[in-house]
């Protein structure tokens, strides 16, 4: 049959299988969402929009992605099933049309020193393998170019059971490219000892002063106490040079405390393992506190921060190491592997080539591989996630992103639709979550989802074209066209604080006055070095708080109330007004249900299947004892106040027997923030992204400083809330304080009093302060791309 019979047939009857071009989502009912049902369009841009806690992620992420992956890793046998984390099916009634899911989201990648841009992006597994083939001297196979694997000699004899037995000398050699130094981490730690005893006092007085090494504690203190190998009487600093040894760095020995046996391990490792191997930002506010005043780190001296052995820094290509290839920005990079012209690794060349565009195309051509996965932003880790799908053959793929435009500068906005676009126009359905009007304006299909947050959204409000969206009557309709006027007075700076000769990563020697005493806006495209500037050269301090994009890690278990502190004085009331102790108005500790250990719900492990939650039959999910809930503070028990909105909290803790000012003042930034509609204890985990942040600028906003650094607090924000954002640093202003925010939202920066502009462009291209001024002289001069798009956006 000729092509043209064929596509005349194709035409005249559509084959049914074409009929499946609809998501169809019926009865979503996860988290906040109220029985919602709608239908997206495959193979089409949609975005998702709404308020901050209107229910965007759990229709997205929690139920359409979620069911996706459960039923993609029902597929596998169930041997491998057993290693996969189980996903219990989301409340939904019927979810059909799903295709296979890719989640690009803005969690952080993981904060392990030996994790890095090239090694989340396989970009140093084409590295190593080119050196190893191309590398001058050659030093051995790609794992020698490796920082994460050590050198390995051994020999000795080894017995083979293969007919007669017998036994054989053997000798093994792997040649791996760790620094022996550093182990591969980049960085070594130095160790205040004074910070870890008092060396006049004896163990057995209690020398030491690390956090949570009590005096009668059997697994840490009594163990040197009562091992033998020290004399527990005996002052610290009348150690014998053999006793020193032996407490400061004795390798892990076998010995036995009150007839129980324990592992007896020098100071110096014991500390390492349990306070300096994990992530510094995971850690309780106190013992982070100690290890910045316990430990410095500095950079190699042996590999000078390089993590590489000698042999790997060594071998060259063009006069250029493997170092040397990390340690580039990235565009540089591809231009020299481009100039590699090489027959015997074409194919090798040509992927490390694609990958490394993807970098540049994708607006990361400032990064270097060598830069920690940990300190990228969140948007930043979102890019890198995107660059190994970018060259995909996949169609028919969806696509979900969470806010990808958060940390870009309006002038790289574009691109990211772009790319947006093209993985569209490849057959693939893409669907976003998104705040950007310049991102909402390029969709086929918008749901909007509200009409409030919290209990006050979980609807559809809107669901058509963005034409339909403009007109409708919701909130982000109504603000889709909002436009901040340029700040016509600005305030008088009460003194500056001055930075003089600043070169943290790309900053080139910059000086500059940061004004105090207003609101002042450090901003400039992505990788033009605006948090190097500000986080540092204004280190937090005691008179500095410093408010970054670190997500706030909690369990199940954790809620607004506990992560503020609002419990203390809650628990503290119920326990003056009934005569009892605090500690039994805590679900985490005496007043919890025997039952569910304070959980509220009973965990059943199913292997390989998802693991079901069911409330718990004692406390009917209450998390407390019956005993417990008899008591009352203003007529409700400590389960019902905690099942309160901030609202109805502010109104409760404000007059009568509850009246409680230290709880008031807490609430009272809750809702200053926005947060009025949460309730106190519902748990972190279902907080979206933009609660997440405002909870923290919440609970910072009680710290004691005269400086208050923000690092985009609009990111998760919708465009309604903007404006109570930006009210509230009025707020913080006009109280005596200065504000310092590193910013990319126009609106923020209309209504700056200052605004430091850094470029013109990113990574080496960047690093110089293009602009010091005013909004309004920002727009009339024009010269900067921030004061181009800052004029487009208001009219001027």
């Amino acid at each position: 049959m000729s092509r043209a019979a064929r596509s005349t047939t194709k035409s005249s009857a559509a084959h049914v299988a074409d009929n499946h071009d609809l998501i169809r989502v019926h009865g979503a009912r996860e988290n906040n969402l109220k029985d919602v049902s709608i239908e997206i369009p495959k193979r089409r841009l949609t975005v998702f929009t709404g308020v901050s806690g209107s229910g965007k992620s759990s229709l997205v992420f929690n139920t359409i992605a979620a069911e996706s992956q459960r039923l993609i890793n029902e597929t596998y046998s169930a041997f491998v099933q057993g290693f996969m984390p189980t996903l219990a099916r989301p409340e939904v009634d019927v979810l059909e049309g799903l295709t296979t899911v890719i989640t690009v989201d803005q969690q952080r990648m993981g904060a392990d020193p030996r994790s890095t841009v090239g090694t989340a992006t396989d970009a140093n597994a084409m590295l190593r393998i080119l050196f190893s083939r191309l590398g001058k001297p050659h030093i051995g196979p790609p794992s020698a170019y490796a920082f994460n694997v050590p050198s390995v000699r051994a020999s000795g004899a080894i017995t083979v059971e293969r007919g007669a037995k017998k036994t054989v000398k053997a000798t093994f050699n792997r040649t791996g490219g760790m620094c022996p130094r550093c182990e591969g981490r980049g960085t070594v730690s130095d160790i205040d000892l004074t910070q870890l005893y008092d060396d006049s006092k004896s163990l057995a007085e209690g020398a030491f002063t690390i956090p949570g090494w009590k005096s009668d504690s059997f697994w840490t203190v009594r163990v040197y106490a009562e091992s033998g190998l020290l004399d527990p009487n005996k002052p610290i600093r009348t150690f014998t040079k053999r006793e020193m040894q032996d407490f400061l760095y004795r390798e892990p020995t076998k010995v036995k405390v009150e007839g129980v046996n324990l592992t007896y391990e020098g100071l110096i490792p014991k500390i390492q393992k349990s306070f300096l191997s994990k992530d510094k930002e995971a850690m309780q506010p106190h013992i982070r506190a100690f290890v910045e005043r316990a430990v410095t780190f500095t950079t190699c001296p042996e590999c000078d921060g390089s993590r590489l052995s000698e042999g790997a820094r060594s071998s060259k290509i063009k006069r250029i190491s493997i170092a040397d290839a990390c340690a580039m920005q990235i565009s540089d990079l591809a231009e020299w592997v481009r100039g590699l012209k090489e027959p015997s690794v074409a194919p090798l060349l040509a992927a490390l080539q694609r990958t490394l565009d993807s970098f540049v195309e994708i607006g990361l051509g400032y990064l270097a591989l060598d830069r920690p996965a940990g300190t990228l932003s969140g948007g930043e880790a979102q890019r890198v996630k995107m660059i190994r799908h970018l060259g995909s053959s996949l169609t028919d793929v969806t696509y979900v992103f969470d806010e990808p435009t958060a940390g870009l500068h309006p002038h790289d906005i574009q691109r990211m639709n772009d790319l947006l676009l093209r993985l569209r126009d490849k057959g693939n359905t893409v669907l976003v979550v998104e705040h950007k009007p310049e991102t909402i304006a390029i969709a086929d299909h918008v749901v909007d989802l509200g009409p409030g947050a919290g209990t006050a959204g979980g609807g559809v409000c809107f669901e058509g074209t963005v034409e339909g969206l403009r007109a409708g009557d919701t909130v982000t309709g109504r603000h889709f066209d909002d436009r901040a006027a340029v700040k016509e007075s600005v305030r008088t700076p009460t003194g500056s604080l001055q930075i003089r000769g600043a070169t943290t990563n790309n900053l080139r020697k910059v000086d500059v006055d940061v004004p105090l005493g207003v609101l002042a806006v450090v901003t400039g495209v992505a990788g033009s070095g605006k948090s190097s500037l500000v986080h540092g050269s204004i280190p937090a301090g005691e008179n500095v708080v410093s408010i970054d994009q670190t997500p706030i890690r909690g369990s199940r278990r954790s809620n607004p109330a506990t992560y503020t502190g609002l419990l203390d004085p809650i628990r503290k009331a119920f326990a003056k007004v009934n005569g009892v102790k605090p500690a039994l108005f805590s679900a985490n500790s005496e007043g919890a249900c025997p039952t569910c250990n304070g959980a509220g719900v009973i965990y059943t492990d199913l292997a390989m299947m998802a693991g079901v939650a069911s409330p718990c039959e004692d406390c009917e999910g209450k998390r407390y004892q019956a005993s417990v809930l008899e008591y009352r503070l203003g007529g409700r028990d400590i389960s019902e106040v905690l099942a309160m909105s901030v609202t109805e909290a502010v109104e409760f803790f404000g007059e009568g027997e509850a009246a409680t000012p230290a709880a008031q003042r807490v609430l009272a930034r809750l809702a200053d923030v926005g947060l009025g509609y949460i309730s106190l204890g519902q748990p972190l985990t279902t907080l979206s992204g933009g609660e997440r942040q405002r909870l923290k600028l919440a609970t910072h906003m009680a710290d004691k400083g005269g400086v208050y650094v923000l690092d985009e607090p609009t990111t998760g924000l919708h465009l309604a809330d903007v404006e109570q954002l930006l009210g509230m640093l009025d707020r913080l202003v006009d109280s005596g304080k200065s504000v310092i925010v590193v910013e990319h939202h126009q609106a923020v920066m209309a209504h700056a009093d200052w605004i430091i502009d850094l470029g013109p462009g990113a990574g080496h291209d960047g690093g110089r302060v293009v602009f010091e001024g005013t909004p309004a002289d920002l727009v009339a001069d024009g010269s900067t791309l921030t004061g181009e798009h800052l004029a487009a956006y208001v009219g001027a």
